[in-house]
């Protein structure tokens, strides 16, 4: 099925109905196909042909979405750039995939400028009004005249070529096809018909999964989609409120944030039903401040997933966040918070150990998968994650519990072995934030002739706390395992991070951490 589907079936059902809110653009399904029609006669007059690549680098808007479901129309393989990628990044991604045309926002143009001597002859057109020598997006579509066909594809094709974010050396291109994306659509939410579905406030970047996946199931399902150039916790809020947003998606950066903003408490969540985060671990303290403050009536959601399984795995649902009942069901309800749930309809998730033996319930081992939607590979480079059976690695270690809820304890490659000890620093993180002044923790290994390695701790405090070194080290006493504690803990205003909110350990490592 070509995604440009996702679209045009719900178009043709209520071409009326309202669909996609940017600013004062307010746009139709009818208004949004015809504009996906024009884009797409503007790719073909490029010369653009199916399978090449087209590339993106800008920030949310109705004209990014309308983009993406042109070049599925044509065909074409679609790559949105990462544009809080450093140029060497952007170069490579750019080149390693052969990219033909490159579209570009007026605030990335004078970037572009800088490395397109380094690019392998792509053509740039400008999103927005650009600099006056390149031709205008927005401009060609409106005298285009639109082309309603639609290119023959293989499911196998690639719809989306998504770079992952770099906490590696060099990004991976996720090839993700047709195939993928429609198995993970039409088996989670179902098809529009017409019916209110609710409006969903979209901040998630569209160049990594949550967004992508965020701009396919929606529309195809015909909910309203509320489109953000990029998260602002004062705006989030005002669009929540005037939007009568029922349906959202942040990461945990996001959730503190809009916990801290002085407009919360004064904010109408009445609509707001369904409130879903992920992208990096979310801290026990900042959830249940949540649960706390917004209405009763949300239903918070933890989804954990990969670009490279096309987004969400496994779920926390609605009413594993009510915490209530009898103390003992408090106390597992609690624990439970720490989990990533359970397990989608199409996703068999199991843990095993290094010998590839499958693990019973409370052995911590690496966490594998098996889905139908699992990416094409990776461009140019071998998966190394990919198991007999249809199995794959997802490089994340954890455990299960008896009721079959899946716990995570961090990245493989991140794990400590302090004297023939494994150490999960996500273990240490848990315990270094329950201390009332920390704000944020991150524990990584340094090298030690005499352990191998030994454990460091980067702390962000509360504004307005104070505490030393010993003090934390005397709090982790009655906490952790011998072991387990922080030889040296070193105070940071703020601790790396992606635009998601995961946490760059690559660059704690770095000389520049400790300066």
């Amino acid at each position: 099925m070509n995604t440009v589907n996702f679209i045009s079936i719900p178009g043709s059902i209520a071409p009326e109905q309202e669909i996609v809110v940017f600013g004062r653009d307010r746009l139709t399904y009818g208004e949004l196909n015809d504009l996906v029609a024009r884009l797409t006669a503007v790719f073909k007059r490029e010369g653009l042909k199916p399978r090449d690549v087209l590339a993106m680098l800008d920030t949310n808007s109705h004209l990014y979405i309308a983009s993406y479901y042109a070049a599925a129309k044509a065909g074409l393989t679609f790559l949105p750039l990462n544009y809080r990628a450093k140029e060497p990044e952007l170069e490579y991604m750019i080149n390693t995939a052969n990219a033909r045309l490159l579209l570009v926002g007026d605030r990335y143009i004078d970037l572009v400028k800088r490395i397109h001597s380094k690019l392998n002859g792509i053509r740039c057109m400008a999103i927005g009004e650009g600099d006056g020598a390149l031709p205008r997006l927005a401009q060609l579509a409106a005298t285009a005249e639109p082309d309603e066909s639609e290119a023959e594809i293989e499911e196998e094709d690639v719809s989306i070529l998504m770079y992952t974010s770099g906490t590696t050396s060099l990004p991976k291109g996720v090839m993700l096809s047709y195939h993928d994306f429609t198995a993970y659509v039409t088996a989670n939410v179902e098809m529009a018909d017409g019916t209110e579905r609710g409006v969903f406030l979209v901040c998630a970047p569209f160049y990594h999964i949550a967004g992508a996946t965020a701009m396919m199931t929606n529309l195809w399902t015909g909910r309203k989609m509320v489109v953000m150039a990029q998260f602002d916790p004062g705006n989030w809020l005002e669009l929540a409120q005037r939007e009568k947003v029922t349906h959202a998606f942040i990461v945990p950066t996001m959730m503190k944030q809009l916990l801290d903003h002085p407009g919360f408490a004064k904010t109408d969540f009445s609509a707001l039903t369904n409130l879903a985060y992920g992208g990096a671990p979310m801290p026990l303290a900042v959830i249940r401040r949540a649960i706390e403050a917004f209405p009763k009536s949300v239903g918070f959601v933890n989804a954990y997933g990969q670009t490279e399984t096309t987004s969400s795995l496994t779920i926390l649902g609605p009413d594993d966040h009510r915490i209530e009942g009898a103390p003992a069901q408090v106390e597992l309800k609690l624990k439970r918070l720490n989990s990533i749930g359970k397990p989608l309809p199409d996703v068999e998730v199991r843990v095993r150990d290094e010998d590839g033996k499958f693990l019973g319930a409370g052995e911590v081992g690496e966490i594998i998968i098996r889905t139908t939607r699992i990416m094409k590979g990776y461009a140019g480079r071998k998966d190394d994650a990919a198991l007999a059976e249809g199995w794959r690695a997802t490089g994340d270690l954890g455990w299960l519990d008896e009721e079959g809820y899946i716990f995570f304890a961090g990245r493989k490659d991140d794990m400590i072995i302090r004297g023939g000890e494994n150490i999960a620093p996500a273990e240490i993180e848990t315990v270094l934030m329950s201390h009332p002044g920390i704000e944020e923790a991150a524990v990584i290994g340094e090298p030690s002739v005499e352990w191998g390695q030994t454990i460091k701790a980067f702390i962000v405090l509360r504004e307005g706390h104070r505490a030393s070194a010993g003090e934390i080290q005397e709090f982790c006493r009655t906490r952790l395992a011998s072991f387990k504690r922080p030889e040296t803990i070193e105070f940071i205003a703020e601790l790396p991070k992606n635009a998601l909110g995961k946490i760059l350990r690559k660059e704690l490592h770095a000389p520049a951490a400790n300066s």
